[in-house]
């Protein structure tokens, strides 16, 4: 039972996984504040960009 434990310690497989979910985890929430803080603005740069591809090939 004393070897099972201590290889479960020293396994390390778990780890990286462990450290790509936490790193994806802080992309969202970078992600989300970002579209949070700037909704706005790239809402009505979408708009406008869209008015003009309208406007161009009308």
């Amino acid at each position: 039972m004393r070897t099972f434990i201590q290889s479960l310690l020293r396994d390390e497989r778990g780890v990286s996984a462990l450290e790509y979910a936490i790193l994806a985890g802080m992309i969202v929430v970078v992600v989300g504040a970002g579209l949070t803080t700037f909704g706005d603005t790239l809402s009505a740069a979408f708009a406008t960009l869209g008015q003009a591809v309208t406007d161009a090939v009308s």
